[in-house]
């Protein structure tokens, strides 16, 4: 019988793991049973935080919103309102950053949104 030399998949398979723990502390980045079960927790971490960081990116983008049409005299929900009811399509992320860095946009669309009275 001729020789059969083994363990080319199991080998990939566990550098392959290895490679992904890279940056983790202690024996997770260099034990292959450590590093498995780390990847495991760490995969549960990150389906978490990335739906938090979306809720977390909205409430900054509101409290944005709220500072500058505070400063035009209104709140952050009359100003929503008044959009929906002018009918301006704009997101609360685009909005944001006009708000900080565009002052003058965002006042003329406050203006648009909320006539004088």
């Amino acid at each position: 019988m001729t020789r059969v030399k083994r363990g080319t998949i199991s080998v990939k398979r566990r550098r392959k793991v290895l490679k992904q723990t890279k940056g983790f502390r202690w024996g997770r980045k260099s034990k292959e049973r450590a590093a498995r079960e780390g990847l495991l927790h760490a995969g549960v971490n990150r389906f978490q935080d990335n739906r938090k960081k979306k809720r977390t990116a909205r409430k900054l983008w509101e409290i944005k919103i709220n500072a500058a049409a505070r400063l035009h005299g209104i709140s952050y929900s009359k100003l929503m309102g008044a959009l929906k009811k002018a009918s301006i399509e704009i997101d609360r992320k685009i909005l944001a950053e006009l708000a900080v860095k565009h002052p003058k946009a965002f006042e003329m669309i406050v203006k648009k949104a909320v006539p004088a009275k």
